[in-house]
């Protein structure tokens, strides 16, 4: 297969595989080799097939070396290797935070829908914050809008963020701090700093549009305070609080914003305890004050809001919340509408939240990705103001990494051809999980008779092909024939690697769903009976796979 490669990309294969062994003790695994070796020659991705074939062979060889042998190769190679010193860079060094100093953070999500990969990225560096210095992370709920909130999501919020790894010091509902707000309204009516207005909504939009105060902006404090007092009587849209700044500010959300309405709706924790319901930027402001949380990184939509909440904590007299905003990253071809995935599920279009098309956290774990690889590739979007498309692959190469160091190998023949190899001999062997730190355990026997793939058995050309880690058969266009077991001999003049299994062991039948929601069906090893649901393997030459229905032996292709 090498003859397909170039020998430039053959060389960099050698110094990839020669890089990751020094780096990891002498051992290197796939998953540094692809990503490197992509990054270079593009468009080899569309014959990973071949190119993994290359990889593995290059890997055994180095893996085969001492460590001494494999630095002096690297060496010749690449003379300055052991020059290179990387240079970390500090994450949050634009925040200028001294040490000692407090820092308290929080991550506030809304309970109303699955929490996707682009919440996960503000969750992470919230917490990485709080733990980079020593500081606390709250898991804060903002459900003060009883029209989204749904009770179901506290706990499925709670169980995704705990499979991504992250832990925090405490939990907080927004909505268990009612008299809190309340008492704050109070306060600002009491300054004549917030207003009851009963002007309909049309009249209200078109007075902030042309910044022309209502009468109501000039009402007394104790009118305001009566009509307060009122409000929990009243029904939607008849009254609200507005706090009064300025109704020609250049930045519209400081134009006399709403902080209190009603909304006439059971509450998932509170049922019909509470009709008055503070706004997100009242209720944000006055929880970061009261929790006194020092910092807080979030996403730029949040960014005009800013002005407002710092404006509201400064007023209420709390020390103000380091707040930066980041651009959202967006994963090309992925829906994150909450409603949308609804309808889409409704119609029967999607499988449910955890839909192997979604990025919702339930669906990347389904598939089987890491919360390792997740955490890596969301971090490495950066800290930045500026928006960025990614790809599904730039997850799949962190994922990857992952699988490649810590997933049993096993074999799986999709769609089975059984085949007869003439003059096979009865071989017993094993295979080892990992091709560079797992123990051997996976015992084969074979006779003449075999399992291939159909998509395998469709490609073949006349020549000689290889049984991985078996023997050579030569395909005369209609019989295969046994040639001999020396790897030599495929080197010379094989034609491809063959994928299979021997018809007289143990097989189980699995299935394997694709993302495209098609099924794979065909015959794994024995060993794959024991798997535990939940796990990662990889099926070599054909994919990783995660076992989701253990007593159907029934598979989510990862990638």
């Amino acid at each position: 297969m090498s003859q397909d490669l170039s020998d430039d990309a053959i060389i960099l294969i050698r110094k990839l595989s020669l890089q990751n062994a020094v780096k990891h003790d002498g051992k290197a695994s796939p998953g540094a080799v692809v990503g490197g070796l992509l990054g270079d020659f593009p468009e080899l991705k569309k014959e990973m097939k071949k190119v993994m074939g290359v990889i593995q062979e290059a890997i055994k060889e180095v893996n085969s070396k001492t460590l001494e042998e494999q630095k002096q190769e690297l060496l010749e190679l690449d003379p300055s290797a052991f020059d290179k010193r990387e240079h970390k860079v500090d994450l949050f060094g634009f925040l200028k935070i001294k040490d000692g100093e407090k820092v308290r953070t929080a991550f506030p999500p809304s309970p109303e829908k699955h929490p996707h990969i682009g919440h996960s990225k503000p969750l992470f560096l919230n917490h990485m914050l709080a733990r980079k210095y020593g500081g606390e992370f709250i898991l804060r709920f903002e459900d003060t809008n009883p029209d989204l909130v749904k009770e179901e999501f506290y706990g499925i919020m709670i169980e995704d963020f705990k499979w991504l790894g992250v832990e925090w010091d405490k939990v907080v509902y927004a909505s268990d701090h009612m008299s809190l707000y309340y008492e704050k309204g109070g306060e600002l009516i009491q300054k004549g700093l917030v207003y009851i207005c009963t002007c309909p909504p049309e009249r209200i939009k078109l007075s902030r549009e042309k910044g022309i105060p209502c009468e109501c902006r000039s009402k007394t404090i104790n009118a305001n305070m009566d009509l307060w007092n009122n409000m929990k009587n009243m029904f939607p849209g008849e009254a609200i609080a507005r706090l009064k700044i300025d109704l020609k500010h250049k930045n519209s959300t400081m134009r006399d914003p709403t902080v209190f309405r009603v909304i006439d709706k059971p509450h998932a924790r509170h049922g019909s305890k509470y009709k008055i319901w503070p706004t997100y930027d009242l209720q944000n402001s006055v929880l970061d004050g009261f929790l006194g949380i020092t910092h807080r990184l979030r996403s730029k939509e949040f960014e005009m809001r800013n002005e407002l909440q710092r404006y509201i904590q400064k007023t209420l007299g709390y020390a103000e919340t380091s707040i930066y905003e980041f651009a959202r990253f967006n994963l090309e071809g992925v829906d994150t509408s909450g409603r949308r995935i609804r309808e889409k599920i409704n119609s029967g279009d999607l499988l449910g939240w955890d839909d192997p098309s979604l990025a919702t956290i339930a669906a990347l774990r389904r598939r089987g990705f890491q919360p390792e690889a997740i955490k890596e590739f969301v971090v490495k979007t950066g800290i930045t103001k500026s928006e960025s498309t990614l790809t599904w692959d730039d997850l799949i190469v962190h994922n990857k990494r992952f699988l490649d160091e810590h997933a049993n190998r096993y074999f799986f023949v999709a769609d089975p051809v059984k085949i007869k190899v003439k003059g096979a001999p009865v071989k017993k062997f094993e295979l080892s999980l990992h091709p560079s730190h797992r123990k051997h355990g996976r015992k084969f026997v074979t006779g003449e008779d075999f399992f291939i793939s159909k998509k395998d058995f469709d490609s073949l050309k006349k020549g000689v092909y290889r049984f991985m880690e078996c023997f050579n058969v030569e395909f005369d266009g209609k019989e295969f024939i046994y040639v001999d077991d020396s790897l030599d001999t495929y080197k010379k003049s094989g034609k491809g690697m063959l994928h299979y299994l021997p018809v007289n062991m143990d097989l189980v039948e699995a299935s394997i769903m694709m993302p495209d929601k098609s099924v794979v069906k065909g015959v794994a090893e024995p060993l794959v009976n024991k798997l535990d649901e939940g796990v990662v393997v990889q099926f070599e030459r054909f994919g990783f796979a995660r076992l989701d229905d253990k007593k159907r032996l029934s598979f989510w292709f990862t990638h």
